[in-house]
C-alpha cells in the first residue's frame, strides 16, 4: 500500500535513483531536498514514497505566492528506476493532491514538466492538469483546481 512519510534523518539516504535517459526530466533525492531546503519558508514539504516498508521515490511541494498566483507548487517527484510501470506514482501522486486539498489553504496546484517527459505529462492529463499555455524555457506549466 502506498504511503507517504515526511523526510527525517533516517530516511533520507535511500539511494533513490530513475533511469539515466530520465536525469535531464528530474532531480535526483539530494536535489528535493536541497530545494526543500530553499523553501522552507514557503512551508515545503518533503516526502518519501513507500510501498508498504519499501521505499520507491521521493516527491516535494511548497506554497507558491507571486504577484497574484496563489497555489501549491507541485515542485518534484519521481519513483525510482526499479518500481517504475507499476502505478506508484499515480498513487503517490494523487495522496499528495488530497494532502493540499485537506490543508485548504489554495484552490489551485501548478507544477511544471520539462518538454519532452511524456510519461510526466501523461501522469499529470490523468491526475487532472491541464495546460495553461505557459511555459519557463523547456519546461511547460500545468495547472489543476482543487475545487
Amino acid at each position: 500500500m502506498i504511503h507517504l512519510e515526511t523526510v527525517t534523518p533516517e530516511n533520507w539516504r535511500l539511494g533513490l535513483r530513475v533511469r539515466e535517459d530520465q536525469r535531464r526530466f528530474v532531480s535526483d533525492s539530494a536535489g528535493i531536498l536541497a530545494r526543500a531546503f530553499a523553501y522552507r519558508n514557503s512551508r515545503s514539504r518533503a516526502f518519501v514514497i513507500y510501498n508498504d516498508d519499501l521505499p520507491v521515490g521521493m516527491a516535494m511541494y511548497h506554497d507558491f505566492d507571486y504577484e497574484d498566483e496563489h497555489a501549491y507548487d507541485f515542485s518534484q517527484f519521481f519513483i525510482d528506476q526499479r518500481y517504475q510501470g507499476n502505478g506508484f506514482g499515480y498513487e503517490a501522486a494523487a495522496l499528495i493532491l488530497q494532502m493540499m486539498k485537506d490543508d485548504g489553504k489554495y484552490d489551485d496546484v501548478i507544477l511544471c514538466y520539462v518538454e519532452g517527459d511524456i510519461a510526466a505529462r501523461k501522469l499529470y492529463e490523468k491526475l487532472g492538469f491541464r495546460h495553461t499555455g505557459e511555459a519557463d524555457g523547456d519546461e511547460i506549466v500545468m495547472k489543476l483546481s482543487l475545487r
